[in-house]
Parts: C-alpha cells; sequence; structure tokens
C-alpha cells in the first residue's frame, strides 16, 4: 500500500508515479517499506500493553468499542490522508489500527473470562481463534481480490485501495453491533458451587502428582538468574527497535 499509493514521495519524487519507476527506485521504496512494516510490529506488541492495562480501568466491552470506532474513523479517512499525500497523517492511521490489532488480541481472554469465567476460558479461546482464524485467511483474499479488480479496471494505482477501506468500513460496523450485543451469559448455564469444587479438587489433584512446571503469578522475583534472562531478550529486542526505528524515519 505505502509503495503504491506514495510512490516516488518516498523517495523525494513527488512527481513520479508507481508505474514510472526505475527498477532501482522502486526497490529503493520497498526498503522503506520494510521499515513501515517493522514499525507496524512495534505498536502490535505497544498495543498489547496500552489496551489491555486500559480494559483494567475502562471495562472490556468499552475497548472494544474503542477498537470499532476509532478503526472505523481511521480506515475511512485513510484514502483521504493518501489523496492529501500526507506520509505522516497514513502511517500514523495504520500504525494505530496494529496497535489495536496486539490489543484486541490482549484483551480478548480477560474477556472471555468475564463473560464465562477463568475455569474454561482457555478452551473458549481456543475455540474464538477459529473464527479469528478465518479473518486471517478471508481479510487479505477480500482485500487481494478487490485491489486486482480495481487493477484491471484502471484504477490508479495510489487509488486501489480507496474502495477496499470503506468495505473494511462495514465490516466493522458489523463488529461493532455483536460487541453491543453481548450479554451476560444466561445464570441458567452456570455451574454449581459443587460442580465448581469438584472439577477444582480433580484439577489439584492432577497437579500434586505432576508437581514440575511453572510455580505460577506470586513466585516469581528478580534475581541473577532472572535478570539474565531478561537481559537474553531485551537486548536483541532494544537493538531491533532501534534498527526499525531507523528504517521508520526515511519514511519521512
Amino acid at each position: 500500500m505505502l509503495q503504491e499509493i506514495f510512490a516516488g514521495k518516498l523517495i523525494g519524487l513527488p512527481d513520479i508515479g508507481f508505474n514510472a519507476l526505475s527498477g532501482e527506485q522502486k526497490a529503493a521504496i520497498a526498503a522503506i517499506a520494510a521499515g513501515f512494516t517493522g514499525l507496524l510490529s512495534l505498536f502490535n506488541i505497544g498495543g498489547r500493553f496500552f489496551w489491555a492495562s486500559l480494559s483494567d480501568h475502562i471495562g472490556r466491552k468499552a475497548t472494544y468499542y474503542c477498537f470499532f470506532l476509532l478503526a472505523i474513523a481511521l480506515y475511512a479517512l485513510a484514502p483521504t490522508f493518501a489523496s492529501m499525500g500526507s506520509k505522516l497523517l497514513f502511517v500514523g492511521a495504520f500504525c494505530i489500527i496494529l496497535s489495536m490489532y496486539g490489543g484486541g488480541f490482549a484483551t480478548v481472554p480477560a474477556y472471555l473470562a468475564d463473560m464465562f469465567g477463568t475455569q474454561f476460558v482457555g478452551a473458549i479461546h481456543g475455540r474464538l481463534l477459529t473464527a479469528w482464524s478465518t479473518a486471517g485467511i478471508i481479510g487479505p483474499v477480500v482485500v487481494n481480490y478487490i485491489r486486482e479488480f480495481q487493477l484491471a479496471a484502471g484504477v490508479p494505482r495510489d487509488q486501489l485501495y480507496n474502495t477496499t477501506m470503506y468495505i473494511l468500513c462495514a465490516m466493522l460496523i458489523v463488529g461493532l453491533i455483536c460487541n453491543y450485543l453481548i450479554k451476560p451469559v444466561n445464570p441458567k448455564w452456570h455451574m454449581s458451587q459443587a460442580d465448581v469444587a469438584k472439577l477444582q479438587a480433580a484439577s489439584a489433584s492432577t497437579v500434586a502428582a505432576s508437581p514440575s512446571g511453572s510455580y505460577g503469578i506470586g513466585f516469581g522475583g528478580l534475581d541473577a538468574k532472572a535478570a539474565m534472562f531478561w537481559a537474553f531478550v531485551g537486548v536483541p529486542l532494544a537493538w531491533g527497535v532501534w534498527i526499525t526505528l531507523q528504517s521508520a524515519a526515511k519514511i519521512f
């Protein structure tokens, strides 16, 4: 998207469209677009912390309202940002959108736990991910199909994605309505206290028979060993973030 919409603008040639770029120039803007992809990944990571933390304060349903309403506005505005030639607004819009993608992943387990309790949230989350996976297949297929259709119809490359953005807005409106329709589980489906106690007792005996594994929340701490492992993960991550930010800076 970034390459086709902004083309020569990415390398200081604002009057040159994508088709007029040389092979060397296309390679240059592809490298810049790779930086954009890395930047989106950083916002995906950051969104998992930000939106999940926010949901602890405003509630899961309200957080998903934020996702849908904000995404509808940003997808609807994306073609306008592109026509304005504003790389900052366009990139910023999709960075926020990707933060909500990560935030949705991080928040939905807690949303499920609020709705159904924690006892079977893992299995329920697994079922939900089948729907998420289906969307992960259908979404790109829809985007690519519309792009090819627009391209065959002679639509300029910098406008190929306009219709797609509005279709995604319509899908998000459906999601907004679905979020509104979510209601607490009917009490008739609740487990009795006796059933819960019996199930927990069985689980406890299984854990007692197999004491190996994680100690769980409340048993951690920061000692030399933990610090070493955090450094093992954190140093490469920090280096990757730095390199990504350097690449992303070339967009502007």
